[in-house]
Formats: C-alpha cells, sequence, structure tokens
C-alpha cells in the first residue's frame, strides 16, 4: 500500500484532499498532520511514498520541512510543495529540481497533475 504523509494546518483542505484520495485511489494510504512541527518526527519516524507540504504554516514552513525530509533521508521526488500562491511565485521560490512539483492546490489545472501522482503511486502499489 502506498503510504502518503498530508502536512497542512488547513483542517478543512487536509480532511478534502484525504477524502478524495481515499475514495479515488483505494490502494493508498493517507496520513495526515496538521501541524508542522509533529510532522516532524513522523517523517524520521515513518517510511512515506509520498509527502505533500503546505508552503505557508505556523511555526514551520513548508520549505523548512522539506530540507528537513531531503535531510532525513526522503528522496526529493517524492515531495510535492502545495500553495495558494500563484504557479510563477511558487517556481521562483521552488525552482526545478527542488522536489517533485510545486502545485497551487486551489487551481483546478493542478489537480490533473495531483491526480498523475496519485495514480503512479496506486499502479506501484499493485492497482490498475
Amino acid at each position: 500500500m502506498g503510504r502518503i504523509l498530508l502536512i497542512d494546518d488547513d483542517q478543512g483542505f487536509t480532511s478534502f484532499l484525504s477524502g478524495y484520495i481515499r475514495e479515488t485511489y483505494p490502494l493508498l494510504q493517507v496520513e495526515i498532520c496538521n501541524n508542522p512541527v509533529t510532522a516532524l518526527h513522523r517523517i524520521k519516524a515513518g517510511c512515506y511514498d509520498l509527502l505533500l507540504i503546505d508552503l505557508e504554516m505556523p511555526s514551520l514552513d513548508g520549505l523548512k520541512l522539506l530540507g528537513f525530509a531531503i535531510q532525513a533521508g526522503m528522496d526529493k521526488n517524492r515531495i510535492v510543495i502545495l500553495s495558494g500562491r500563484e504557479a510563477d511565485v511558487l517556481h521562483q521560490l521552488c525552482p526545478m529540481g527542488t522536489c517533485l512539483a510545486v502545485l497551487n492546490k486551489f487551481e483546478a489545472r493542478q489537480k490533473a497533475v495531483l491526480d498523475m501522482i496519485f495514480s503512479s503511486l496506486q499502479k506501484k502499489s499493485g492497482g490498475t
């Protein structure tokens, strides 16, 4: 089963996205972490196939979590940064190669990119 850690302080968003993933991609297991500091412990202790990290959170931003995850041994190509900012701003903050993708979490076109990532992960987990 593909394990995803979703780190975002917006409980409404995490509830929506995790529900969507569970319904659409049943072979994927989603864990939610609404506290970025708590996420540090989960990243260090867990073995995740994908991290979804919100860029802007209180006390610890997504870029710091990204750096921590990479230092803890997570492959940067298994990390997606999510934000409400415009795509060009996001790509300035996270140039190509920093992580798998940097996506605006409210744009419909960006959902297609997430679906491709989830679909690929589900296939690797034994699904079709």
